[in-house]
């Protein structure tokens, strides 16, 4: 079985991790040190130049005195000098949190007396919660190495939704795989098209099912997938003949019972327009990879419409174990663009949502995991991928898919 070079490059991963995290959790203590010593230094200052203006206005500075002064001064403000870029530089290069944002403003406001102190103190805070976090982390992850609590009896299958490709270099599931590795997964992509129909999508995943379970021996595989993903599988099972291989189906925000604001936009938005841009993503996609996209058929098959019709031929095939996974934001402002766009609408029309899919649509098969944070920006459907590499307050996204995968371990699969 090819599973040993999966177990090798975890324990890699695992290593330039915890190289990272120490690299950022020493960046944050020599801001920390920086920002102590250049305010409690810069007050020195101030109360003694005070002194000796009212305390002693008439007292020379002998030469030695200004250039032993002086010189002291340089060295102090060499040495937070080389304090300041040491921490900066570990923190810039090694950061997942931080991201863009928080990077650029960095830079701005550095510049800018006074807003500089409160921008360094957004970034240390920033950092240290996430180092603390990730160390936190790996040592629970040290601990229950042996248990190798998420090797499943089969391995997992992750597919990934709509427009979006499994990359080497860029996981589409973001830190998911690694967290399930380091916990005993053997995993493996379904690499089906971006974008194109739920029957050519089913259909190349039922091949890539039937290629893995002959490659290694493995019987069969639990699937993971993500939006559009789970209607792919769905169709791999129930009509390309791939139910014998598959042990269980688990949808992460798939949109089951379909969009309806998707309904509402591809009546409004003129036949003439959607083929436009149908024809330069496809034109996209097909330097990413997809041999045959089809930008419009993608975008159909998410309708309510679609849904309904597809749900009424395909039946769950009674061998495989379903359940799902839906999540919901809290506010527009909760996600990126263009879900933060898309949140008002489909909550129009869908109610609850993550950005793209409603609660309701997402619920199928025998248990439904409702995923929501009583406060703050609560879950969206990248998020529900790791698609930003955030940690999101009051949920661990890694930790719950660690949770799921030791669940299907526990029921036999």
């Amino acid at each position: 079985m090819k599973y040993s070079d999966q177990t090798l490059s975890s324990q890699t991963a695992g290593k330039i991790s915890a190289r990272r995290n120490k690299i950022l959790a020493g960046g944050v203590i020599r801001l920390k040190i920086f920002l102590a010593t250049s305010i409690a230094g810069s007050v020195f200052l101030i109360l003694y130049l005070l002194y000796r203006l009212f305390m002693n206005p008439g007292m020379p500075l002998s030469f030695s005195q200004g250039a032993g002064y002086l010189a002291g001064l340089l060295l102090l403000i060499f040495l937070e000098f080389i304090l300041f870029w040491s921490g900066i530089i570990r923190v810039y290069a090694t950061s997942v949190q931080l991201g863009i944002k928080w990077r650029i403003i960095g830079i701005v406001c550095g510049f800018i007396p006074i807003v500089h102190i409160w921008a360094l103190c957004r970034i240390i805070a920033i950092t240290s919660r996430e180092a603390a976090f990730e160390k936190e982390k790996f040592l629970l992850d040290q601990v229950r190495a042996q248990s190798q609590i998420c090797h499943t009896k089969y391995p997992l299958l992750l597919v990934h939704g709509v427009f979006f490709r499994d990359f080497r270099f860029f996981n589409y599931w973001g830190r998911i795989p690694y967290a399930l590795k380091q916990n005993g997964a053997v995993i493996y992509y379904g690499s089906q098209q971006s974008a194109a129909s739920v029957a050519s999508c089913g259909q190349e995943l039922a091949q890539r099912i039937r290629a893995i379970v002959q490659e290694t021996g493995c019987e069969k595989v639990n699937i993971i997938a993500h939006s559009k993903g789970g209607l792919d599988s769905r169709h791999a099972i129930s009509a390309c003949g791939a139910s014998p291989y598959v042990a269980t189906l688990t949808t992460v925000n798939t949109p089951h019972r379909g969009c309806i604001f998707a309904d509402y936009l591809l009546e409004k938005i003129p036949e003439k327009v959607q083929k436009s841009v149908a024809h330069k993503y496809n034109t996209a996609l097909k330097k990413f990879g997809d041999i045959d996209p089809d930008f419009l058929a993608a975008v159909q098959d998410l309708t309510a419409s679609a849904c309904s019709l597809r749900n009424e031929k395909l039946a769950d095939h009674p061998d495989v174990y379903y359940q799902s996974v839906g999540s919901q934001m809290n506010c527009a402002s909760s996600g990126r663009f263009p879900l933060n766009m898309a949140y008002p609408l489909v909550r129009h029309f869908d109610g609850a949502n993550d950005g793209l899919v409603s609660m309701e649509s997402a619920r199928w098969g025998s248990s439904f995991t409702e995923l929501a944070t009583p406060e703050g920006r609560g879950i969206s459907h990248g998020d529900m991928i790791d698609l930003n590499r955030e940690n999101i307050p009051g949920f661990d996204m890694r930790e719950f898919y660690v949770n799921l995968v030791a669940e299907l371990k526990n029921k036999g699969y």
